[in-house]
């Protein structure tokens, strides 16, 4: 499946990786609940979630063994059955790594890469570039996703470097944290390479930019399906009204889970978090995080809990 940014459209959802109920414990070699795995895609397929991505941040990439990805993204890519495009997150602390890993998952049958950069070193702009780079010299006519994430990768991929991240024709899209660039960035790349904002913040990219926003990227798709998708309906449909209904409903469900508004503490504890939302909206069970991102603090256990109980009353108002 050849895949350009033209064809990314609606929502980019983002999948955890169902745990089973020891996966916190060091001794467990085999952590991927794979029942609950078939059941997640499934569901997302079902719903119609425009396009899936594995192995991000909460999608626990840094914690699953090799093996265990492996067995993750070969049970997501049966159970999806080429029904929706499908980018396997590869981020690890090195290039050779994570072309590596692009290369087996490919193989497999991912139609993409989620890509996120090393993170043990800061990476300036040359660097990040040159990265993108060799990965697509290494996997050539495979479509990618960057990954800018200024908390996980100790920088925020700069205007110049998404100018020139555009050039290469395998970087279709990025996923993007928001914030102030977050429009700057799309029209600097305009249609070369899709820029994604977050779910909840697509209506407000969309206008300044109504030709560019045609895609989001979510992290609730496992909490509220059909939510998303009715979000994604109304935004390509131009259908403003009712995207700035559901929008400000989203939010809402959506800021629980961020005590205090600081994006950056988040980010200390999303794996948990996420755990907790996810089996607070009840539609999957995620079970356990792995080690070492074990240890909660009771306000943002109780705000996860919030969370996924308000993408649950939210979700509830599009059940048949």
């Amino acid at each position: 499946m050849k895949i350009t940014p033209a064809d990314i459209r609606g929502v980019f959802g983002i999948m955890p990786t169902p745990a089973t109920e020891d996966a916190d414990r060091w001794q467990t070699q085999q952590s991927v609940n794979l029942q609950e795995t078939e059941k997640m895609v499934k569901m997302l397929t079902a719903a119609n979630i425009d396009i899936l991505a594995t192995t991000g941040t909460f999608g626990e990439g840094a914690t699953l063994t090799w093996n265990e990805m492996r067995v993750f993204v070969d049970c997501v890519v049966q159970s999806n059955n080429r029904s929706r495009p499908l980018f396997a997150g590869v981020t690890t602390l090195n290039t050779r790594d994570t072309i590596e890993r692009g290369r087996v998952l490919v193989d497999m049958g991912v139609d993409g890469l989620f890509v996120g950069r090393p993170m043990w070193l800061a990476m300036d702009d040359k660097a990040i570039v040159r990265y993108y780079q060799d990965i697509a010299a290494a996997i050539p006519g495979v479509p990618m996703v960057a990954y800018d994430n200024p908390v996980a990768f100790k920088g925020k991929i700069s205007t110049e470097a998404y100018l020139e991240l555009a050039k290469i024709p395998e970087v279709v899209a990025s996923k993007h944290t928001g914030g102030p660039a977050l429009v700057q960035d799309m029209r600097a790349v305009g249609e070369q390479m899709r820029v994604l904002p977050l779910a909840t913040a697509w209506l407000a990219a969309a206008e300044e930019l109504p030709e560019l926003a045609l895609a989001a990227w979510s992290g609730s798709v496992a909490c509220a399906p059909e939510s998303n998708m009715a979000l994604s309906r109304a935004m390509l449909a131009h259908d403003w009204t009712r995207a700035k209904a559901l929008s400000e409903k989203m939010n809402w469900a959506e800021s629980a889970m961020f005590v205090g508004g600081d994006l950056a503490a988040f980010m200390n504890y999303s794996i948990q978090i996420a755990h907790l939302r996810f089996a607070s909206a009840g539609l999957i069970d995620p079970g356990q995080p792995r080690p070492p991102y074990l240890e909660l603090p009771d306000n943002y256990r109780d705000g996860a809990i919030e969370c996924g109980r308000r993408w649950r009353q939210l979700e509830s108002e599009f059940s048949v």
